[in-house]
């Protein structure tokens, strides 16, 4: 598999490229919509973005952990963590993607 990573600076290009903004309209845009999702989790609500997925943060309890290297029981604190559920079109897209690029069709 390819390591490739999307940066908000290409994100941003495709807004430009796409809507037709500034780049500077392009960014601000793009900007004011990563910070809506992050607002609304940090409230604890649940973000859908139809066709792609949904964000949502769970609690998670305290409970006791391992160290792997000695062995010895090490508490973990209960914490909060995000969760991404993909969309069935989007697993479809993603899953139709690796048959192309498998070259068998599998």
């Amino acid at each position: 598999m390819v390591d490739k990573t999307i940066t908000r600076a290409q994100l941003s290009e495709a807004v430009y490229q796409e809507v037709g903004l500034s780049r500077n309209e392009s960014a601000d845009l793009l900007e004011a919509v990563l910070g809506e999702i992050s607002s609304a989790l940090s409230r604890g609500e649940t973000v859908k973005i139809s066709s792609f997925g949904s964000f949502s943060v769970r609690a998670k309890g305290q409970r006791i952990g391992r160290n792997p290297k000695t062995g010895e029981e090490v508490p973990i604190l209960p914490r909060r963590v995000l969760v991404f559920r993909p969309s069935q079109l989007l697993k479809k897209r993603i899953n139709d993607g690796l048959a192309v690029a498998d070259g068998n069709g599998r």
